[in-house]
C-alpha cells in the first residue's frame, strides 16, 4: 500500500467514525431526523381531500355553511351515494311500489339534491345504478324479495333497455336544470363497492353471473349519459378492493379496456376513474385488509395491463370502521372516524400514503359534530383543511436519516415545493395503531430549499393535537350528564354519533358553543436562518399528533 492509500483509507474511517458520533449525538437529542431535500422535485400533487360522501343520495338544497370551520373550502365534489333508486325512498318515480307503471319519473329529489351541493361550490358527483325496485319486478319476484344489508334492491334491472331509458331520463332532468356545460363538469359512478354481495348480485348468487350482470348495468349506464353528455362524460366505477368480494373486481377492469360493450357491440367501455374502499377494523387492531399502496398496486396495475391508461384514482370512502366502546346497537362508527386525537395521526399517515403511492383523493363522511356541517370540526378536518393545501406543489423528496426508537410506531415527513407561492410546506406526524399510545416524538427535519433566498426565511407552525380538539373535554364530562353509553346507538367513540336518546343529543347540541373554545388551532410564527439553502427545523410531536409546517422567504 503506498503512503497516498494509507492515508486515504485512515481519512475515510474517520469520516465514517466522525458520521457515526455525529449520529449518535443527534439522536441524544431527537428522535427521528429526516432529510428534505426541495431541489428534487416530483409529481404535481392533487387535492387529496377533494372528495365528501353522503349516503342515501340525498343532500340539503339548502345547507348550513359554518364560515369558521368550511369543510366546502376544500371539497370539490360531493358523492350523492345511491341517488339513483333501490328503495321506495331513494326510487325516482312518483309511484315506486306500483310496478305496473315504469315511466312515472319524479326526479325532483335528485334535482334540489345538486342544487344544494352546487350552493357549496362543489360539484356532485352522482353515483348511479342501483336499480329500482320496480326496474327488477322478475328479479325480485325470483329471489325472494331479498334486499341485503343496506336495504336496498340488489338484483339486475329485468330489461336493460328499460333500465337505460330510466338512466337516460335523468340525465335529461339535470341538463334541463342545470344546463349541458354544467351538467359535462360534473362526475358519475356506477353503485357503491360493486363486487360486494350485499349491493348487488345476480339473482343466482352465482359469482361469474354477477360480474357479467354488473359489466352489463355499467356498459347501459354509461352509454345512457352518453347519448346525453357527450362522449367526454367523467364515469368510473367503486369497488371493494382492500377486502375480498363475491367476485374479482380485475373481471371489470380487463371488460372496460378488451371485453366486448354490452350496449354497444363495440370494445371496451368508458371509464375515466376506478375508486375503492379502505377501512380499518378499530383502533389497535392490524391486518384483515389491503394498504394504500396495495390497493393502487391492484387498481393501476391492471388497468394499466389492457391498455386503461391517464386515469383517476381514488378511495370513496373508508377510515375506521367500529370503536373501541359500542353503543345500545353497535360499536360502528357514523363518520367512521373516532373523536380522539388518534384520528390526525391516521389520516395524516393515510395522506403520507396517498402522496407516495400516487392516489388522487380519499373521499370522507363527516368533518363535523353533526351531519351537514352543525356543530364543531372533528379532528381530521384540520388535518383536511391542511393536506388540501398541498395541491398543486411538486412533491420534495424525503428520506430518514435516523428512525427512532418508539416500538412500531409510524413517525414520518411528508414535503412538496409550491412554485407558485414560494412555500415549502411539510406535514410531520407521531402514528401508532395503538389509541393509548403515550410517547413523544422529537423530530428534526434538515432541509435543502434553493428556492429559498439565504437570510432568514418565515416558518407557521400549525400543531394539530388535543389543545384544538374538544372531544377529550366532551367524553370526560358526558357521563356526569347522563349521557352513558346506551344513549347512543353506535359507539360513543365517535365525535359525530349515532343517537339512540333524542334528550342526550340535545344535551350534545347545547355544548357546542363551550366546546368552540377548545377547538381553535391558532398558527406559532417565527424565523429560521437559510444559509445555501440550508436548514433544520425541530419539532416536538405528542402522542398522536401532527404538525404542517410553512416555510416562505422573509420578505
Amino acid at each position: 500500500m503506498t503512503i497516498q492509500a494509507f492515508f486515504a483509507a485512515l481519512l475515510a474511517l474517520f469520516t465514517a467514525l466522525w458520521g457515526n458520533i455525529t449520529a449518535f449525538c443527534t439522536n441524544l437529542v431527537n428522535d427521528y431526523v429526516f432529510s428534505v431535500d426541495a431541489a428534487q422535485l416530483g409529481e404535481v400533487l392533487p387535492n387529496v381531500k377533494s372528495n365528501l360522501n353522503r349516503f342515501g343520495g340525498r343532500f340539503p338544497e339548502d345547507p348550513v355553511i359554518n364560515d369558521e370551520y368550511d369543510p366546502y373550502e376544500f371539497i370539490e365534489y360531493i358523492q350523492l351515494m345511491e341517488c339513483s333508486g333501490g328503495n321506495a325512498g331513494r326510487d325516482l318515480f312518483r309511484e315506486p311500489d306500483n310496478f305496473d307503471v315504469t315511466n312515472d319519473y319524479d326526479f325532483g329529489p335528485l334535482l334540489a339534491s345538486c342544487r344544494g351541493v352546487l350552493k357549496t361550490g362543489a360539484k356532485p358527483l352522482l353515483k348511479l345504478g342501483n336499480v329500482p325496485a320496480k326496474l327488477s319486478r322478475n328479479a325480485l319476484a325470483a329471489a325472494g324479495a331479498d334486499t341485503g344489508a343496506f336495504s336496498v334492491n340488489i338484483y339486475p334491472p329485468d330489461d336493460y333497455h328499460e333500465y337505460y331509458n330510466y338512466i337516460k331520463a335523468i340525465a335529461q332532468a339535470l341538463v334541463e336544470e342545470f344546463g349541458l356545460d354544467e351538467v359535462r363538469s360534473w362526475r358519475f359512478g356506477v353503485m357503491t363497492e360493486y363486487e360486494n354481495i350485499d349491493w348487488f348480485r345476480a339473482v343466482s348468487g352465482d359469482p361469474q353471473e354477477t360480474a357479467e350482470a354488473y359489466c352489463q348495468l355499467y356498459d347501459f349506464t354509461v352509454q345512457a349519459l352518453i347519448d346525453v353528455l357527450g362522449e367526454d362524460v367523467f364515469v368510473g366505477a367503486h369497488s371493494m378492493t382492500c377486502s375480498e368480494g363475491l367476485w374479482d373486481e380485475e373481471v371489470f377492469i380487463r371488460h372496460c379496456g378488451t371485453g366486448t360493450n354490452y350496449a354497444t357491440g363495440k370494445t371496451g367501455s368508458r371509464i375515466c376513474y376506478l375508486s375503492a374502499s379502505y377501512y380499518e377494523r378499530k383502533p389497535g387492531e392490524t391486518g384483515g385488509t389491503k394498504t394504500i399502496p396495495e390497493i393502487m398496486k391492484t387498481l393501476r396495475g391492471t388497468a394499466e395491463s389492457v391498455g386503461l391508461t391517464d386515469l383517476i384514482y381514488g378511495v370513496d370512502e373508508g377510515r375506521i370502521l367500529c370503536g373501541l366502546r359500542a353503543g345500545k346497537i353497535s360499536d360502528e362508527l357514523y363518520s367512521r372516524t373516532v373523536g380522539y386525537t388518534y384520528q390526525a395521526a391516521f389520516d395524516a399517515r393515510l395522506v403520507k400514503q396517498m402522496f407516495d403511492s400516487g392516489m388522487d383523493y380519499f373521499s370522507s363522511w363527516e368533518y363535523c359534530a353533526e351531519p351537514e356541517n352543525h356543530g364543531n370540526p372533528l379532528i381530521g378536518y384540520f388535518v383536511a383543511r391542511h393536506a388540501a393545501r398541498f395541491a398543486g406543489a411538486r412533491q420534495a423528496a424525503v428520506k430518514t436519516v435516523i428512525k427512532g426508537g418508539i416500538p412500531k410506531a409510524d413517525v414520518n415527513v411528508a414535503a412538496a415545493f409550491d412554485e407558485e407561492t414560494g412555500t415549502l410546506r411539510l406535514m410531520a406526524y407521531n402514528y401508532k395503531n395503538k389509541p393509548d399510545y403515550k410517547a413523544e416524538a422529537e423530530v428534526a427535519i434538515k432541509v435543502n430549499a434553493p428556492q429559498l433566498a439565504d437570510g432568514k426565511a418565515t416558518v407557521t407552525l400549525y400543531r394539530i393535537d388535543d389543545d384544538c380538539n374538544w372531544f377529550d373535554e366532551w367524553d370526560a364530562e358526558r357521563v356526569s350528564l347522563g349521557v352513558t353509553d346506551d344513549k347512543f346507538a353506535w359507539s360513543p367513540d365517535d365525535g359525530c354519533p349515532n343517537w339512540a336518546d333524542e334528550q342526550a343529543r340535545q344535551t350534545f347540541l347545547s355544548l357546542q358553543e363551550k366546546y368552540a373554545g377548545y377547538c381553535k388551532l391558532e398558527p406559532v410564527t417565527s424565523t429560521v436562518k437559510v444559509k445555501n439553502g440550508s436548514f433544520t427545523l425541530d419539532v416536538t410531536l405528542a402522542p398522536h399528533a401532527v404538525a404542517f409546517i410553512d416555510v416562505t422567504s422573509a420578505g
